[in-house]
């Protein structure tokens, strides 16, 4: 599971072709405010946006990954009392973006902290398998640390798509 940022890109580029950021097929993006309520605003807005790309067959793996990746970014990203101030960009922003063989999922929060999976046996546990939950439900996830006019990080899960005319199962 992923600990340091500038390698965590690296799954993003592994046995599929290089990301052009000009080839990006579709992207979406929402701001969520800094309450709990966001990750159901995160859910409506995935739904809507995975239908819009006729992807809606993938929107339970997705869906609980970006519900998680939200969490996170509320629970761990935020400092403590942090609220939405008018006027200003909300604290965290969720990005989904797809090319021809992949979706991305991504959650910018302005903490610069990585993410920490937690190493747990105890699944009676009401937290700290979240990074674990992405982990099993993507083909791979890592973080990038922001720089410039972005601070903080980024945090994304990426999803592998069947080929053009291809069938999910492999037939």
């Amino acid at each position: 599971m992923g600990t340091n940022g500038s390698t965590m890109l690296e799954p993003l580029r592994q046995g599929l072709p290089p990301l052009d950021p000009a080839a990006v097929s579709d992207a979406a993006s929402c701001a969520l405010p800094a309450r709990y309520e966001a990750v159901r605003e995160a859910r409506r807005f995935t739904r809507r946006t995975l239908d819009q790309w006729d992807l809606g067959d993938r929107f339970d793996d997705v869906c609980l990954v970006v519900s998680e990746l939200v969490t996170n970014a509320l629970r761990h990203g935020l400092p403590a009392g942090s609220a939405c101030v008018s006027g200003r960009e909300p604290p965290v922003r969720l990005h989904l973006m797809r090319w021809t063989e992949r979706l991305v999922c991504a959650v910018r929060d302005p903490s610069h902290d990585s993410p920490v999976a937690r190493e747990t046996d105890d699944f009676s546990a009401e937290s700290g398998r979240g990074l674990f939950l992405v982990d099993s439900f993507s083909d791979s996830w890592g973080w990038h640390p922001l720089a410039g006019a972005l601070d903080g990080k980024l945090v994304w899960a990426l999803f592998r798509l069947p080929r053009a005319g291809s069938r999910p199962n492999g037939e």
